[in-house]
Formats: C-alpha cells, sequence, structure tokens
C-alpha cells in the first residue's frame, strides 16, 4: 500500500464534478502559494493497525486532513463541503489495489484562518480503514 493521499487524490480528480485537477489545483503535501484557489492533502497520523488472526490480513487506521483555499469565503467553504459529501460514507472501494473499508469525516468542514494573502482556508479530517 501506497500513501493514503494519493488513492485520495485519485478519487477526489475522478469526481469530475468538483473539477479538481492533480499539480494544477489539488495537491500533496505543500500548499504552493499560488494558485489562490487550491486543495491540498495531508497524510496524518491516525490510529494503530488491527492485527488479526490471519495471517497477511491487516488492517489499517490511517486518517488525511484535507485543507481548501480560497480567495472567498463562501466558494471555498462549498468546495470544502462538496469534497466532504464526495468522500464521507464510501465503502468497499478499490484505488490503486488497496480496499478502503470506509473512509468518514468525525466532524464536518472547519473554518482555519486567513492566510497572509487574506484567502480562506477550510480543512476536513478523515478517518479510513483500509487493508
Amino acid at each position: 500500500m501506497g500513501p493514503q493521499s494519493e488513492d485520495i487524490k485519485d478519487m477526489l480528480v475522478a469526481e469530475s464534478s468538483l473539477g479538481l485537477i492533480f499539480a494544477t489545483s489539488l495537491f500533496i503535501g505543500l500548499e504552493p502559494a499560488t494558485p489562490d484557489e487550491t486543495v491540498t492533502i495531508f497524510d496524518t497520523m491516525g490510529f494503530p493497525d488491527q492485527l488479526t488472526l490471519t495471517p497477511g490480513e491487516v488492517y489499517e487506521y490511517p486518517s488525511i486532513q484535507i485543507r481548501v483555499r480560497s480567495n472567498d469565503y463562501m466558494t471555498g467553504w462549498t468546495l470544502a463541503h462538496d469534497i466532504k459529501t464526495s468522500l464521507h460514507g464510501r465503502a468497499q472501494e478499490t484505488w490503486n489495489g488497496t480496499l478502503y473499508s470506509v473512509i468518514y469525516t468525525p466532524g464536518g468542514v472547519a473554518f482555519l484562518d486567513w492566510d497572509d494573502s487574506d484567502r480562506a482556508r477550510f480543512i476536513i479530517n478523515f478517518n479510513l480503514q483500509r487493508r
């Protein structure tokens, strides 16, 4: 299994209604200074792996944080909400050879701050179960 951010990136790109293009409006691990409208996925610490009695069957419980940045508060919030709606509750999907049993957000969209260029930033956290 690779980093969960790669699989989530592919899910978001495949959701054409979001209009996200990797390395143009969607990034992993580093939020670039430009463009103003960005979505960045960060791999974050989740929960310990589940060790089962079946050799080779290990469930991982990683998490991600998605940060949405926009010049306009409502535009940013709306995109963050659409991303939440797209990912929350997805289950039994295989991406890049990894089965995602479930993806869920423990909360919702949260306003983070205004960055140094007066752009609104929102975050959404997701917990994942995969093997």
